[in-house]
C-alpha cells in the first residue's frame, strides 16, 4: 500500500488537489488561445478523455481577454500559463481557476506581488512552476542548472508567497530528463508540505514522452509523491490523459477499468494471441469496475495467472479454456472462447454495481 505524503489540499476550480483528495489528471491546449473556437474544441475533446483540469498558454492580451469567452464555454477548471508579462496575469485572474507562474522569468517581486494580490482577492491558487532551464539568475549563477538550483529557487519563491501571506500554492520542478526530475521532486518534497503537480518538461512525442514520464511519475508516485500530474508530449491531447492515468493505474493509486495480463508471444502460443488481446481490449475499454481479467496463448502461465484473474482465458490448441475466479466454467472452440470471455467479463462487472 502506497503511503502518500500529507499535503496541504487546494481547490483548483471544484477539482481539490492534495490532502486526501484523488492524484488528477491535467493536460494543456496547444491551439492559439486567442482562437476561442479552437481552443474550446480542444477542451472538449480533453474533457471527453477524461481529463481533470486543463491549461492555457497566455502569451499576449488578446489571449487573456479570450479566457472570459472560453470559460463560459467549457466546465473542466481553467488554469492561465503566464510567462513574462505579469499584467497578463492580473488579467486573466478575474476568469480562471488558477494561475500558473514561473517566478524566474515573471519580473520583479513588485510585479510577483501584484499578481499574489489578485489571486488573493478571487480566492484562486497559484502554481509555482519552476523549469530547470529558466531558472533566476542568482540561482542558475551558484548551481548550474540542477536538482539543487530548481529546489532552492521552489524555496525562495515560496517563502516570498508566504511573506505575502498566500499559501494556496502548488509547485512543479520540470527538467526534460528523467533524473533531474525525479531528483529535484524527492528532494524538496520533505521541505514543504504543499502539493507538487507532477512531470518530466519537454518530454517529446508519444513514444519517448510515454518512457520518460513513466519512468520518472512512477518512481515518485511509487514514493508517496505526487498530487496531479500533467503527461506532456508534442501535440498529443487524448494520448496524454490515457497515458496518465494508466501510470496511475499501474502504480495501484486507481483502481478503476479493466487491467488486461496477457502473455507475451512465444513459440508456445496456439492461438492468434495479438488478435485476441486486441478484440478484448477494445470490447472491454468501457468497463469502469476494477477488473483483472488474463488473455494466455497456451496453458504453461494461464492456470497461474488465472488464479489472481476475475475472468481468464486459456487458449489451447484448436480450443480453450474459460476461467472464472480460478474455476473452470468452460471448455470451447477456439471460434467461441472470445465470445464468451467477454459475456463472463460483463457478469462479474456487473455484481460490482449490485
Amino acid at each position: 500500500m502506497i503511503k502518500r505524503y500529507k499535503t496541504k489540499k487546494i481547490y483548483v476550480g471544484d477539482v481539490a488537489i492534495g490532502g486526501d483528495a484523488p492524484i488528477s489528471v491535467q493536460s494543456m491546449t496547444f491551439t492559439k488561445t486567442a482562437d476561442v473556437e479552437a481552443t474550446v474544441e480542444q477542451i472538449k475533446r480533453l474533457h471527453f478523455a477524461g481529463c481533470d483540469i486543463v491549461r492555457v498558454a497566455v502569451v499576449d492580451e488578446e489571449a487573456a481577454l479570450a479566457l472570459k469567452e472560453i470559460k463560459k464555454q467549457i466546465s473542466l477548471p481553467l488554469v492561465a500559463d503566464i510567462h513574462f508579462n505579469y499584467r497578463l496575469a492580473l488579467i486573466a485572474s478575474e476568469v480562471v481557476d488558477c494561475i500558473r507562474i514561473n517566478p524566474g522569468n515573471i519580473g520583479n517581486k513588485q510585479r510577483v506581488k501584484e499578481v499574489v494580490q489578485a489571486c488573493q482577492q478571487r480566492n484562486i491558487p497559484i502554481r509555482i512552476g519552476v523549469n530547470n532551464g529558466s531558472l533566476e539568475e542568482q540561482f542558475e549563477n551558484k548551481y548550474g542548472q540542477t536538482p539543487k538550483g530548481m529546489v532552492e529557487s521552489a524555496l525562495y519563491n515560496i517563502k516570498y508567497l508566504e511573506d505575502l501571506g498566500f499559501t494556496d500554492i502548488k509547485i512543479s520542478l520540470k527538467a526534460s530528463d528523467v533524473q533531474r526530475t525525479v531528483e529535484a521532486y524527492k528532494t524538496l518534497r520533505p521541505l514543504c508540505g504543499y502539493p507538487f503537480h507532477l512531470g518530466v518538461t519537454e518530454a517529446g512525442t508519444k513514444f519517448h514522452s510515454t518512457v520518460k514520464s513513466s519512468i520518472a511519475l512512477g518512481s515518485l508516485l511509487l514514493d508517496g509523491i505526487g498530487d496531479t500530474l500533467r503527461v506532456s508530449m508534442t501535440g498529443e491531447l487524448e494520448e496524454e490523459i490515457k497515458v496518465g492515468k494508466a501510470i496511475l493505474k499501474d502504480a495501484g493509486l486507481v483502481k478503476d477499468g479493466v487491467n488486461i495480463i496477457s502473455c507475451p508471444t512465444c513459440g508456445r502460443i496456439e492461438a492468434d494471441l495479438v488478435k485476441a488481446v486486441e478484440e478484448v481490449e477494445k470490447i472491454t475499454k468501457d468497463i469502469k469496475e476494477p477488473l483483472n481479467i488474463s488473455v494466455m496463448g497456451c496453458v504453461v502461465n494461464a492456470l497461474g495467472e488465472a488464479k489472481e484473474a476475475d475472468v481468464a482465458i486459456a487458449f489451447g490448441k484448436g480450443s480453450g479454456l474459460i476461467i472464472k475466479k480460478g474455476e473452470i466454467v468452460a471448455k470451447l472452440p477456439e471460434s467461441e472462447l472470445v465470445g464468451r470471455f467477454v459475456e463472463e467479463v460483463k457478469k462479474v462487472a456487473g455484481e460490482y454495481k449490485e
